[in-house]
């Protein structure tokens, strides 16, 4: 959970998480609330789900306001980015959450599947660049979410595994992009997160393997997300951080 120490890192920041109102995305958003930032929620359809995370995050010491945009969609997004310039002036933190996934086996391959991932995986970071450079001042922060399907062969993931090794690519090369204005852009990537509930057999077996002995929960990520955030991580650039506990350092 939220460490005091971390109370007011964010001041004054303002940050946009996409796809914010459940799982991953929601544990972003609260650390980041939490360090005093205010945090754009983004999502791209249930007004329930938005309610519902807006409530649970409203007594934290950062602003939250819902930002209902398809991020996918270029329009949409330059929508929403231009409301965050009339209501911020500025945009500190971006936080590129949203993936798809198409499962398919590597011997049946689904070219539109894959094409769709892979859009939904780079298509919120090409359309923005050009705006967030408007919007975001020295010392900013890009982010992207991946997964250890980027550099490993996981079951049907074919299409979500190849979109997120370019998503990991595109991150270096808008790395080097943006270090002249003072930006860090980098990801975080993980394996299977727990969701709650009950264990699944599979989970549990994995749990087993893991030197840490659980699954990486949400929450795991979203602190290191709030680390990459902060002034102290100001020269870690293009860099894919892996937050599995040391589940990948075991052979299979």
């Amino acid at each position: 959970m939220q460490s005091e120490s971390s109370a007011g890192r964010l001041d004054g920041r303002v940050a946009l998480v996409t796809g914010a109102t459940r799982g991953l995305g929601l544990a972003i958003a609260r650390r980041l609330a939490a360090a005093g930032a205010t945090v754009h929620l983004n999502y791209a359809h249930s007004e329930q789900d938005a309610a519902a995370a807006e409530a649970e995050l409203a007594g934290l010491p950062g602003r939250v306001v819902p930002a209902r945009a398809d991020v996918t969609d270029r329009a949409e997004l330059a929508a929403l980015l231009n409301r965050i310039g009339e209501q911020d002036g500025r945009l500190d933190i971006l936080v590129h959450n949203v993936s798809s996934l198409h499962p398919m086996t590597p011997g049946e391959p689904d070219p539109v599947g894959v094409h769709a991932d892979l859009a939904t995986a780079l298509d919120p970071l090409l359309h923005t660049a050009g705006a967030v450079a408007g919007l975001m001042p020295a010392g900013g922060r890009i982010i992207a979410v991946s997964s250890i399907g980027a550099r490993a062969v996981v079951p049907r993931y074919l299409a979500g595994g190849v979109a997120k090794a370019a998503l990991e690519s595109l991150v270096r090369y808008l790395a080097v992009g943006f270090a002249a204005r003072d930006v860090a852009v980098n990801a975080v990537s993980t394996a299977k997160l727990a969701k709650g509930g009950e264990p699944t057999p599979q989970e549990q077996q994995m749990a087993r393997r893991s030197p840490s002995g659980r699954l990486t929960v949400p929450d795991d990520v979203a602190g290191v997300v709030e680390l990459l955030c902060g002034p102290a991580a100001g020269w870690i650039r293009g860099q894919t951080i892996t937050v599995d506990g040391g589940q990948g350092l075991l052979a299979p």
